[in-house]
């Protein structure tokens, strides 16, 4: 028997697709998302893809995790809810269970049958024992919003989203993974073909450009998520310390009767400066730190298209060569075999290229929404210990002229 255990009391909405988690706006006057105006100065072919919901047909969300366990293993499964409008569906509505390793044999079909194709990364399914614990809820939140934004990218996808695999994920009860669907596209059978025999001779300049720029992207995204994370470590030790700090003060107000509002001020200061600090750490491990990791999986997978163009070009490259020898020998006519490599370089670079600016514009949407989120929870905290310990001051003038008008008296 399996028994099965609701995981979050509470969930939030769905999230828009495609789109980062939505960043908490506090009412202060100074919070940034008040002042900043984000997407006035993008061109109308930068602006969020995903605003405009009237031109998809097409709805998926990730939620309600539940934890599973039986006498052979745990696990968790989420909920997978589809609404559509598509004739490809039978129904208009589809609501399944699946757990990481569906998410997993899905996007191993895409990137077979769709090797042109950019395939949007999932969260990484291994994890430290001993260190995180994967069942605990902050990690099983932190992973639904990671399968959520995957599964909301690849809806969004004007090819992926038509794939037939993708479409038994949403739909099908129980999912056959062993048989699987009897599909893979000619491009993807051809390009499987391919093997180290060629190599490539001169990679066009616009694609050495993305390399070049993936290279760097991945760089200074590595260097910020290891530095974030020690910032991480700290602000959780220097938390522990602060909270200790406090108690002194409150024990102390105890046995100083005299000093006893002062002291007690001092610890509810402590105490607001806290919580303050905790949110805004909370912020930076569940929301900034999740996208910085998506987005460093995302330049692989970059990086995979771009090297299996590479040898699909380096393939017609070496077909190529070969008929023209051939050619000049007995004047034999270039083999369709060769126009077929043709075919299949010009269909890598103008999905590669159209995958490329897409991934971008998301880019840009994502970071501005990211940085102008990390920027508000600073705000925040700081807006938080300043108006905690301005009160404080007050309270010790309060305090001051009470002295006096007893000492009058």
């Amino acid at each position: 028997s399996v028994t099965v255990v609701s995981y979050l009391s509470t969930q939030e909405a769905g999230l828009t697709n495609g789109t980062p988690v939505e960043m908490s706006s506090p009412a202060s006057a100074s919070s940034l998302f008040n002042r900043l105006q984000l997407d006035d100065d993008l061109e109308g072919d930068n602006r969020d893809p995903y605003a405009f919901t009237e031109t998809r047909d097409l709805f998926v969300t990730v939620d309600d995790p539940k934890k599973h366990v039986s006498t052979m293993e745990t696990y968790i499964t989420y909920r997978v809810s589809t609404k559509t409008t598509r004739v490809e569906f039978d129904l208009p509505e589809y609501s399944v269970r699946r757990r990481y390793q569906d998410f997993d044999w899905l996007r191993i079909k895409l990137e077979d049958s769709q090797p042109t194709h950019l395939i949007p990364p999932l969260p990484e399914k291994f994890v430290m024992k001993g260190v995180v614990d994967r069942f605990s809820e902050e990690f099983v939140e932190t992973r639904m919003k990671a399968l959520d934004k995957f599964l909301k990218r690849v809806a969004d996808h004007p090819v992926l989203s038509f794939n037939p695999h993708l479409n038994a994920f949403l739909s099908a009860k129980d999912l056959n993974k062993r048989q699987g669907l009897a599909l893979l596209s000619k491009v993807g059978e051809s390009v499987k073909q391919v093997t180290g025999g060629y190599k490539l001779r001169a990679r066009p300049a616009e694609f050495c450009a993305m390399g070049d720029y993936l290279d760097t992207f991945s760089q200074k995204l590595g260097t910020i998520d290891r530095i974030a994370q020690r910032i991480l470590k700290e602000q959780s030790e220097y938390l522990t310390e602060l909270r200790e700090y406090g108690t002194v003060y409150s024990s102390w107000a105890g046995s100083e009767e005299e000093l006893q509002r002062p002291l007690e001020g001092v610890a509810g200061c402590v105490s607001t400066c806290c919580g303050a600090l905790e949110d805004m750490s909370e912020n930076m491990s569940q929301d900034f730190l999740p996208v910085l990791k998506e987005y460093v999986l995302y330049t692989e997978s970059m990086k995979n298209v771009l090297r299996k163009r590479d040898q699909s070009q380096a393939e017609y490259e070496g077909r190529l060569e070969a008929a023209i020898l051939r050619k000049q020998e007995d004047r034999t006519p270039i083999p369709m075999e060769v126009e077929k490599c043709q075919d299949k370089v010009e269909c890598f670079n103008a999905d590669l290229k159209a995958d490329w600016e897409r991934w971008q514009s998301n880019k840009r949407q994502d970071f501005k929404q990211l940085l102008t989120g990390m920027a508000d929870k600073n705000i925040i905290y700081y807006e938080k210990s300043q108006a905690a310990w301005e009160s404080l001051v007050t309270l010790l003038q309060d305090k001051q002229t009470e002295d006096k008008t007893s000492e009058t008296n």
